[in-house]
């Protein structure tokens, strides 16, 4: 390969230029802002991160797995997977091999910027050589690979039911010019390549588009508007990316190592929160997610545009939206990028100011005595204000906890206080934080080694908010699971058949999918709803909304009745008082906590 141009330079070139200028100008400012926002603390974890080998590799295998090859979104829904990573992968492989090219053929170009992003237009081929052949044909090969993802991608905005999801978030007059850039970046490639193939070289797709061509353009000047056009594509999507989904590009890249170093959302506009914010890709992919979705009117109060109004900070809609969800985070579960919805909406939610501020550090101490006994563990057993509002649950465990002879104090029988979640997923943390700190007193006080609890809501607080030194914070459920396996308590088999709903704390909240099921199959028949464990549908009845009105809810838990009651079986079981108040008030068939069913089904001694 031989310079066809001796300057190395043509006008066309300068609308990329100009892009490209804009958007690292862009982008490194925004990383000196975000990394200036960042406590001196989290700098410094981000710091050792990035020189500790193992996080090091973790970043980088991180980057492509979710960047590039969108691993995540390909587990969930092959379509879709391939579309992104098509476009992804397949222009970094063009990035990557045309920079080669320079390197190879005319390594004294390699400080031109754009040399290798319009490398068949300065250069013309001398000979035919089995190196040139092979990197002509992964070209081609890649570029075929990003436009078979172009073409996905117009099909989806068609229909994007083909591709499994009923609906998507609708796009912004600025996202709408960002996506037109860029499914005509590639396609001009294309013309572009292909009019310069019989001088530069080229394969499979280039080489037959030349002399199609050739046969209907046959002035060679033909080409250049095609070389001015793809630069201007090029040059307009990146002008227009840093105001865009797109920007999710750079962002995603700098999300991957500061949550790997271990970065936590503090400030609801600002540090590794903004990166999450901009890390949204505006897929849809958490619209047909989020249980909100059963009620149209709620389509645009999901993650996708809570993200894109904190990027225009339009905060009555930032308010509106941050307070009608549920927190179930089903939105983080599907999202490719992992944005954490409901933790974005406690952090608005944590910045608001409201006109008084309730003091509970006055509460009184609970009578609970430390026990001197030495025989048992002693455990102490905390229901919970939902527990309270389900009595059956809450006499069911102690029934069962008396019949394995567990030596236990129930530390809110007669009322107590609240685990303080309630008030945390409002936003007020400092109130929660006293009622966190008031029961930490009684429980440590209380000479119990363990902490059980029946209230998934309540154990996911415990689990996250309380420091309790040794005391060991568990659910019901595989402390029941540890009397069956002690042989403490002995059941019977019912012939009832239960459809297990995973309650969002318990499930997507604290991870415990199989105990539960494993609890169920001692005593019951099980099926399964078609969406379950991680992707199992809300009740409804959530405390995380505050403001979703009783009709809204109405047709969530309808829509995850459905769900359930599709599996045919008797009755249904779950883990957590809401979930049974709530299913129970539209429910055709029996609904019931694990609690009640093992009690009754204990063999008597």
């Amino acid at each position: 390969m031989i310079d066809r141009i001796p300057s190395g330079f043509h006008p066309f070139v300068i609308p990329f230029l100009l892009g490209m200028a804009f958007v690292l100008g862009y982008c490194a400012f925004g990383l000196f802002r975000i990394i200036k926002q960042l406590s001196w603390k989290e700098r410094r974890k981000l710091a050792v991160s990035l020189i500790t080998p193992e996080t090091v590799v973790k970043n980088i295998r991180d980057i492509f797995c979710d960047c590039l090859f969108h691993v995540k979104l390909w587990k969930r829904n092959k379509l879709l997977g391939y579309m992104h990573s098509s476009i992804a992968f397949g222009w970094f492989m063009l990035i990557v091999l045309g920079h080669l090219e320079v390197i190879l053929f005319v390594p004294k170009r390699i400080n031109l910027f754009y040399y290798p992003i319009f490398f068949n237009y300065f250069v013309a081929e001398d000979e035919i050589t089995l190196r040139g052949s092979l990197l002509f044909f992964l070209m081609d090969f890649f570029l075929l690979v990003v436009l078979s993802g172009i073409v996905l991608a117009m099909i989806k905005r068609v229909s994007s039911r083909l591709f499994g999801m009923r609906r998507t978030a609708r796009p912004s007059f600025l996202n709408l010019v960002g996506l037109y850039a860029l499914w005509a970046i590639f396609p001009l490639r294309l013309l572009a390549e292909s009019f310069t193939a019989h001088i530069s070289g080229g394969s499979f797709l280039t080489i037959p588009a030349n002399w199609v061509f050739r046969q209907f353009l046959g002035n060679e000047l033909n080409m250049l508007p095609t070389w001015w056009a793809y630069s201007i594509a090029l040059g307009v999507f990146m002008c227009v990316l840093p105001f865009t989904r797109y920007m999710h590009i750079p962002a995603e890249m700098l999300l991957i190592p500061m949550r790997n170093a271990g970065l936590k959302m503090v400030d609801a506009r600002k540090g590794f929160t903004r990166v999450q914010v901009l890390s949204c890709p505006n897929c849809g992919v958490c619209v047909d997610a989020c249980p909100m979705s059963a009620n149209r009117a709620n389509l645009k109060d999901c993650t996708v545009y809570l993200t894109r109004q904190v990027r225009r900070g339009n905060e009555r809609r930032i308010e509106q939206i941050s307070d009608k969800c549920l927190m179930c985070g089903k939105c983080k579960e599907v999202c490719q990028v992992g944005v954490d919805g409901a933790q974005l909406r406690l952090m608005q939610r944590a910045r608001r100011q409201y006109g008084f501020s309730p003091d509970f550090s006055n509460l009184p101490q609970s009578q609970i005595i430390s026990s001197s006994s030495q025989k048992n563990e002693k455990v102490l057993y905390f229901g919970g204000c939902m527990t309270q509002l389900t009595p059956a649950i809450g006499k069911s465990v102690e029934s069962i906890l008396r019949k394995s002879g567990v030596d236990y104090e129930w530390m809110d029988r007669e009322g107590g206080i609240c685990c303080g979640r309630p008030l945390y997923t409002a936003g007020r943390t400092r109130e929660a934080e006293q009622l966190v700190q008031k029961n930490q007193e009684i429980i440590k006080n209380s000479g119990a080694k363990v902490l059980l609890v029946s209230c998934p809501i309540c154990y996911k607080m415990f689990l996250e908010h309380y420091d309790l030194n040794d005391i060991r914070v568990v659910h019901y459920v595989p402390f029941m699971l540890d009397f069956i396996a002690s042989g403490k308590i002995q059941l019977i088999q019912s012939e009832v058949s239960y459809v297990f709903h995973d309650p969002c704390e318990l499930g997507r909240g604290c991870g415990m999918y199989d105990e539960p099921r494993q609890l169920l199959k001692r005593v019951a028949q099980i099926r399964e709803a078609e969406k379950n464990r991680e992707m199992s549908v809300c009740c409804g009845g959530s405390l995380g909304s505050l403001s979703l009105d009783f009709a809204q809810r109405e047709k969530i838990t309808r829509a995850s009745l459905d769900n359930l009651c599709g599996s045919g079986a008797d009755a249904i079981a779950t883990a957590c008082p809401l979930c049974k108040t709530t299913f129970s008030r539209y429910s055709d068939r029996p609904v019931r906590d694990l609690a009640e069913i093992v009690d009754e089904l204990i063999i008597d001694n």
